[in-house]
Order: structure tokens, then sequence, then C-alpha cells
């Protein structure tokens, strides 16, 4: 069965840190570059941070610096280190898997929520 699994959301205050995690499962973890996207109420769904089986990052602005992803291919799984966390990080993260063969859909997770309040 393919699925992606998040975990690790929460309640943190401002400046503090939270870690998530995806696990895959049903799909060759190699082929794919994984990324987290998320989504604030009212807000469209947005890039955060992605990494390539060969551990090329990308991040969005707001985040570089704060965030950082990394993965390991041995146990299907894709992380997305949280620091400095303020306010307007709150949101729905949700992990996703892209493949690099061409034609192949996108995977996504159920998402977990992150709220960044005092």
């Amino acid at each position: 069965q393919v699925q992606l699994v998040e975990s690790g959301g929460g309640l943190v205050q401002p400046g503090g840190s939270l870690g998530l995690s995806c696990a895959a499962s049903g799909i060759r973890f190699s082929i794919y570059t994984m990324g987290w996207y998320r989504q604030a109420p009212g807000k469209q769904r947005e890039l955060v941070a992605t990494i390539t089986s060969g551990a090329t990052t990308i991040y969005t602005d707001a985040v570089k610096g704060r965030f950082t992803i990394s993965r390991d291919n041995a146990k299907n799984t894709v992380y997305l280190q949280m620091n400095s966390l303020k306010a307007e990080d709150t949101a729905t993260y949700y992990c996703n898997a892209r493949p690099t063969i061409p034609g192949w859909r996108d995977l996504w997770g159920q998402g977990t929520q992150v709220t960044v309040s005092s």
C-alpha cells in the first residue's frame, strides 16, 4: 500500500523548535524527490523545502536558515527540523513525494498541524 505518514506536529512557543517526520511505504523511495509543503487557513498551499535522492535541497526564502530538510533513504523517511519558529509558520504541513519518472503522479500525506503560539 502506497502511503506517506507524517508525524511530529504540535503546539510550540515562538522561538521554539519542532521536528516533523514523514515515513513512506509502498514506493521506491530513491526515485522520489521528497518535500514539505504547508497551508495556513485561507491561504494556498506553498512549498517549504524539497530534497532530492542525492540530498540537493531547496528552501523557500521564508524558512531559509531556520528549517532543515533531510532524508534517510534506508528508512524511507524524510524529516523537517524547524527552529526559531514564528507565528507565521502556523499551518498544516504536508509531506510530498514527486517522482523523477515522467508521467507518474505526486503523492501526498494527510498533513500534520503545527501551531506556533504563546
